[in-house]
């Protein structure tokens, strides 16, 4: 195949890669927004094996890594990396359709930006020297080290007391995104030490088939944690959680890669400052991607007919507004101080009153009063004294 094809080739594959993973980020999040569950997560998984649309959304995953390997197979990682950013591009306006409502110019700004510094990441973070890989003591080291940083993100202890109960699921769905990406991260780095202890071409001594097995059940274990942390980071939107794990992955990639590979950002001091500068830029993208999703999540839905329906026949639905207008005439003709005190009193004088007086033809004839002079009319009739 001559580069051309296989450039072509790898685009092609690399745009069904992001459509898979946008696909996927959308089933998840609408599963998360509709699942049963507790908010603490108890009974999440166990809900979650048992829904069919949580397979395609595995399926989906899995369609989306595939055609990941196979576009870097035909192309070059400068140009399939990027490309793979397009997943936020796309998850954003098929999220939006399927909670139909239009995606907000806040969260394309934040798309925007966030593209940007992912891009710029992944431009300097590329690997230096490829076919290296960790050794079997490197991978443990890394293995253990990421399941404890794994495990205080997603249990929130990096934010203090005063902040977990108002923070919300957002600020929840944020650090589990990161564990998620974290998560997948270290095991593609895991994965390419697999493949290495395959081919015999481990660093330090040969592994057994017990150790080659182990390095097999870690990846598994971190493939499938990351999946899991993703669906719940989901619970607090889609856009600010994808967001994040996709610049989660590269990030953890790039810290084992300068930490223990021995790599480091391209064009030396000047890849420092450009990852440094992404890394701003990237953030800033995730913050306008979260008040875009909380601005979106506002707007009341359109009532339907049967809602509008229950809503007019409701008597607590009826403004008092009108009562007040139609009943003061009636008030005010028969008794003056409530005419005088309506306008201040308003609706806690209805509340007091429990309905409004006659008319005055209908009512009863009131009872005799004293018409004498300097008598005043609330006063009775005084008693007649015999003889």
């Amino acid at each position: 195949m001559n580069p051309a094809a296989g450039t072509a080739l790898a685009v092609l594959l690399s745009l069904v890669s992001a459509a898979g993973y946008a696909l996927a980020a959308v089933a998840q999040a609408r599963l998360a927004a509709a699942s049963p569950a507790a908010p603490d997560g108890r009974g999440a998984l166990r809900a979650l094996l048992a829904r069919g649309q949580w397979w395609w959304a595995v399926g989906l995953n899995a369609a989306g890594a595939l055609a990941h390997v196979a576009a870097l197979h035909y192309g070059p990682l400068t140009l399939v990396q990027p490309l793979g950013a397009l997943t936020l591009v796309a998850a954003l306006p098929l999220g939006a359709y399927c909670a139909r409502r239009r995606v907000t110019r806040t969260e394309w700004r934040g798309a925007l930006w966030t593209l940007g510094g992912l891009v710029g990441l992944v431009a300097v973070t590329g690997p230096t020297a490829p076919g290296e890989a960790l050794s079997l003591r490197e991978s443990l080291i890394v293995a253990a080290a990421t399941a404890s940083l794994i495990a205080v993100l997603a249990s929130g202890r990096l934010r203090g007391r005063e902040q977990r109960g108002a923070d919300g699921p957002a600020a929840r769905g944020l650090g589990h995104a990161t564990a998620s990406g974290i998560a997948s991260g270290v095991a593609s780095a895991l994965t390419q030490t697999l493949t290495a202890a395959l081919a015999l071409d481990l660093p330090g001594a040969e592994p057994t088939w017990w150790q080659t097995a182990l390095l097999a059940v870690l990846i598994s274990g971190f493939a499938t944690g990351g999946l899991l942390l993703s669906q719940t980071a989901y619970r607090g939107g889609l856009a600010a959680p994808l967001a994040v794990v996709n610049l989660s992955n590269p990030a953890a990639a790039a810290v084992i890669g300068v930490a223990l590979l021995g790599e480091t950002f391209r064009a030396g001091a000047w890849g420092w400052l450009i990852a440094a500068g992404a890394s701003l830029v990237a953030a800033r993208g995730v913050v306008l991607l979260t008040k875009g999703g909380a601005t979106a999540a506002e707007p009341t839905p359109m009532p339907t007919a049967a809602t509008a329906a229950a809503a007019v026949s409701s008597p607590a639905a009826v403004s008092p507004v009108p009562t007040v207008a139609s009943s003061a005439p009636v008030v005010a003709s028969s008794v003056p101080a409530v005419a005088s005190s309506a306008p201040a009193a308003g609706e806690a004088l209805l509340a007091a009153v429990p309905a409004p007086p006659l008319a005055p033809e209908s009512r009863p004839a009131p009872a005799p009063r004293a018409t004498g002079l300097g008598a005043p009319e609330s006063e009775p009739l005084p008693t007649p004294v015999a003889g």
